[in-house]
């Protein structure tokens, strides 16, 4: 997932983003936003084939961008989670 960042000046501050599990695949949906100025926001979509590729792209978008991890919220969807799990 990429995003350019053309502008000079713009600094995004918060990201949002949803990972849902889809027909063995994971659909990842992102918001990225600077919340002292709503209107800087750019969003996006893309498939990835697991949940570790899914976490490494909302991991790249928000080091791209220097948004800090209290400024990253995520909602996870999956249909057996416990299947992606480590015990």
């Amino acid at each position: 997932m990429i995003f350019c960042n053309n502008k000079p000046g713009t600094g995004f501050t918060r990201l949002h983003a949803n990972i849902v599990e889809e027909d063995g695949a994971f659909t990842v949906s992102v918001r990225i936003f600077n919340h002292l100025q709503t209107q800087e926001c750019v969003w996006g979509q893309e498939i990835a084939a697991t949940f570790d590729m899914a976490s490494l792209m909302v991991g790249s978008l928000a080091s791209q961008f220097s948004i800090p991890e209290k400024c990253v919220s995520i909602k996870i969807v999956m249909q057996r989670y416990r299947d992606g799990t480590v015990h």
